[in-house]
């Protein structure tokens, strides 16, 4: 035991160590929490309080992302009036089981309806180009517009003849059709905002149609329920017999029934009586508006494609005709075959200018810039330019892409564009075309100094080496005319790229010395010729002041001595009548 008690004390002290090392850690985080707090209260002061909306204040923006978000809330309680309320007069079972559900989605649309009126007397309007505010402005303008009346007429209390009619007749509120302009403009603003507008307009055909088949299945179980059901072949079969009594059933054949008709299929039995033969015209006569609308869309669609297809990619059959009739070598028709099937699998787009030319220039710059300018940043001679620079190039840069084994350039050639390689890879090869003598990737550029016409260069403006395609690759092109005519605009960035395109040949050994001279010394005669000119101007300025001032006096002269010559010929004329 009395050995024992030495341990003891050792782990005695051992624990109290690590207790006071777990309480400062505890302090410390506590601390370290208290702190965290005080800083998130500090940048919760700093942080500016969001505004508060005015709703006595509040008009909406036609072109915000709020009223295109309201018009799609708004084809649903359209289209469950004009797919529901034909549906539950005609088939008396569903609106008798389900009377609590229909009822309640009854009153919520009709709260949407609401909404939507007061909405619609919120909504501004373009006046010169400028959104109108005034509330009083935008009442008057909504009250006396075409739609006012009906959207008044579609928030008729009907409902009420439920008190004379009954609760089962649900046509007292056909009135709510009227409210089917607030979804053809939702249809219209879905169709332009959609990435897909040819799905979007056999989408919204089929569901036309469908809605068509839907009443005109909902009138035909009608008809035979007036007629008779099982009088005759053409109406719906008795209902008496266990298959035909579910409602579901009733439903599908009817739709089925209507279906046929419509797709003139044929196979619908015979008329009997004349109410048969009269909704038997209708419904034929309607097939083939029917008929042709799917016909007349589904061509638009197709002749958008090929629009579209032809914008994007060149026009293959054009070339291939004018190859065959020019007796084009086999060889070189399948090149050029290739080719075209390079870019249709790919999908690469060679005449993005033609795309974009309709839109405004300023559009047109923020996508060529989102697009192009990353990779033209990369190129070393554009480095550190102006930023307005760089946007009026990538308007001027033109995709090229070339097959393998295609030479982009040859040594000797003259220099009339530069090239960016935005995809694939390039060899710089000897004159054999089989030596490498390296290889060109993403991102490398060539051909810069030869557009720059900078003197002093050896080689003058031709290339200096061969470039060909190692597979497919993807280019821009840069024309020395386009670059000209963007730099006469920007002469100290026109000074900077000769400056590093001079440093460039220096390093290469391809700029002669005492060029550098002669420029400054034509630079001067330039800068005196053109002293010279505008000393020249200013005299033939002031000579022309001189004689304008002449002229003006001669012509005061000589309206004075016309005046004195007329007033000298009237006493000539009253003296000649008397002798």
């Amino acid at each position: 035991m009395t050995e024992a008690k030495p341990f003891d004390r050792l782990d005695k002290g051992r624990m109290n160590r690590w207790v006071r090392v777990f309480r400062w850690h505890r302090m410390q985080k506590e601390d370290d929490e208290v702190e965290e707090k005080k800083e998130e209260g500090k940048d919760e002061k700093k942080l500016p309080a969001k505004p508060k909306v005015n709703w006595t204040q509040w008009v909406v923006d036609p072109s915000e992302e709020f009223y295109y978000g309201w018009l799609q809330v708004m084809i649903f309680p359209i289209f469950y009036n004009w797919i529901i309320i034909i549906c539950r007069t005609c088939f008396k079972e569903i609106e008798d089981e389900f009377l609590t559900l229909w009822l309640t989605l009854d009153y919520c649309s009709d709260l949407l309806y609401v909404a939507d009126t007061i909405i619609k007397f919120r909504t501004g309007f373009l006046e010169q180009g400028i959104l109108v505010q005034d509330r009083d402005r935008l009442k008057n303008h909504y009250l006396f517009s075409s739609h006012f009346l009906l959207d008044l007429a579609s928030l008729l209390p009907t409902d009420l003849l439920y008190l004379y009619f009954g609760i089962n007749q649900p046509l007292v509120r056909v009135n709510r059709f009227l409210r089917i302009s607030r979804l053809n403009e939702a249809m219209d603003r879905m169709e332009t905002r959609t990435s897909y507008p040819n799905t979007f307009r056999i989408s919204k055909l089929m569901l036309y149609i469908f809605v068509l088949i839907h009443w005109n299945a909902c009138i035909y179980f009608a008809l035979s329920s007036y007629i008779g059901f099982g009088a005759d072949r053409w109406v719906y079969p008795n209902i008496t017999d266990p298959m035909s009594s579910p409602v579901r059933h009733q439903y599908i054949y009817c739709f089925w029934f209507s279906a046929q008709i419509f797709t003139t299929v044929g196979d619908t039995p015979l008329p009997d009586r004349e109410e048969e033969y009269l909704f038997m015209i209708a419904d034929l006569l309607i097939a083939v508006l029917v008929f042709a609308s799917v016909v007349g869309n589904v061509g638009n669609v197709i002749t958008n494609l090929r629009d579209r297809d032809n914008v994007f990619f060149p026009n293959h059959e054009l070339v291939k005709g004018y190859l065959r009739n020019r007796y084009i070598s086999k060889e070189l028709r399948n090149r050029v075959n290739d080719w075209y099937q390079h870019l249709y699998i790919n999908r690469k787009i060679t005449r993005e200018n033609e795309i974009l030319q309709q839109l405004p220039v300023q559009l047109q710059t923020e996508i060529a810039v989102s697009v192009h300018l990353p990779t033209l940043s990369k190129v070393t001679i554009f480095q550190n330019c102006e930023t307005s620079l760089l946007e009026e190039l990538v308007l001027k840069l033109i995709p090229q892409v070339y097959s393998p084994g295609e030479y982009v350039c040859r040594k000797g050639d003259v220099g009339h564009e530069m090239y960016i390689i935005k995809d694939g890879k390039l060899a710089v090869v000897a004159d054999d075309g089989i030596t490498q003598f390296a290889v060109l990737s993403d991102g490398n550029f060539f051909g810069e100094i030869s557009i720059l016409n900078i003197k002093g260069n050896k080689s003058g403006n031709r290339r200096t080496a061969n470039i060909r395609s190692i597979g497919h690759s993807d280019l821009f092109s840069l024309s020395k005319e386009d670059l000209t005519d963007v730099l006469s605009e920007f002469p100290a960035a026109k000074r900077h790229l000769e400056e590093k395109g001079r440093q460039i040949l220096t390093k290469m050994g391809m700029l002669v010395e005492a060029a550098e001279g002669e420029e400054e010394q034509d630079e001067e005669k330039v800068e005196v010729k053109v002293e010279r000119l505008e000393g020249n101007l200013n005299t033939l300025q002031t000579k022309l002041a001189r004689l304008m001032a002449e002229l003006e006096s001669s012509n005061c002269k000589i309206l004075a001595r016309v005046e004195q010559l007329e007033l000298e010929t009237e006493g000539w004329e009253d003296n000649s009548p008397e002798e």
